[in-house]
Order: C-alpha cells, then structure tokens, then sequence
C-alpha cells in the first residue's frame, strides 16, 4: 500500500483491488460522464467482476470520507502484452490529480514487473490526459463494431528502468 497526498486535501492511498470492490468498479464504469450519449453503449453492460479482479493486476484510489473509505479511481495492468486495460476516475474526483497519482502508481508496478512499454487504447474524451501524463501517441485502434463503432487513439507508456 503506498499513501500520498493530493490536491483534494485529504491523503489519497492506493490499495491492491479486492473482490469486494467489483461492485463499486463496475458502478464507476457504468456512471462514467466520459461514456455518455454516443458512448453509452460501449459500458452499458461492462462488468468488473471478481474474477476480472483476480485476474488482472487491479488497484484502486480511496480517500477517506464520513462514511469511510470512498473509491475515486482505478485502473487495471495487463502484463501479457503489456496494457493499461482499464483507468477510471470518479467524476466528483476529476481534476484532483488522481488520474496523475494512478499513472504513475501503474508505471511503478510495470517497471516492478519489468516492463519497458505499456500499450493504452485511449477513449476519445480521454485522449488529452494521456498526452498530458506523459503517454505517446502510437497509431489508432480501428472500430470494432458493434462494442465499439469508433477509432480509438492508441498510445504508449515508456516505462525507464529503475
């Protein structure tokens, strides 16, 4: 578990994702402002389960709040081949730097890993915070109708060694 502190004035930690948290996930996904209109379609059954958990390296940010620890964000690290499968951050949360704190928790976890490269395929609206954290522009995933009837931006996380 590693503690920082962000611009939301309250210490933000980033936990291991467990079982317990796939209701919220799917929850965050599924109520994601970047998914709406057009985009609906492509979460509206989306699904973070415990055995996606399980499966994939998966970390959440939580800030305390009065009713205890509230998720604000997550993302998930494929290994083989190396990806960013999944970043999301509350809506309520945007904004704050906790995107920014879970890119680089994710970088510290590939170069754990031994990673030098992590491939992101970018959701449109999503594009510019990419760029901003530091990922490169690498080509375009094409459509993959009906999940997903759009170009996507793909881009790359270097990841230095230690």
């Amino acid at each position: 578990m590693s503690s920082r502190t962000s611009p939301i004035s309250r210490p933000i930690t980033i936990r291991r994702a467990v079982a317990r948290d796939a209701k919220r996930l799917t929850r965050l996904v599924r109520g994601s402002g970047a998914y709406e209109g057009k985009y609906a379609a492509a979460v509206a059954g989306y699904r973070v389960g415990p055995d996606y958990i399980e499966a994939h390296r998966a970390f959440v940010a939580v800030g305390a709040d009065e009713h205890g620890d509230r998720v604000l964000g997550f993302y998930s690290l494929v290994l083989a081949p190396p990806e960013l499968d999944l970043l999301f951050v509350a809506d309520e949360a945007q904004g704050r730097g906790i995107g920014r704190l879970l890119v680089a928790h994710m970088q510290s976890e590939a170069r754990a890993a031994g990673l030098d490269r992590v491939k992101v395929v970018s959701h449109l609206p999503a594009e510019d915070f990419y760029h901003r954290v530091g990922a490169v522009r690498t080509g375009t995933a094409l459509a993959n109708p009906p999940a997903v009837p759009w170009d996507r931006p793909e881009f790359e996380f270097r990841i230095p060694s230690a």
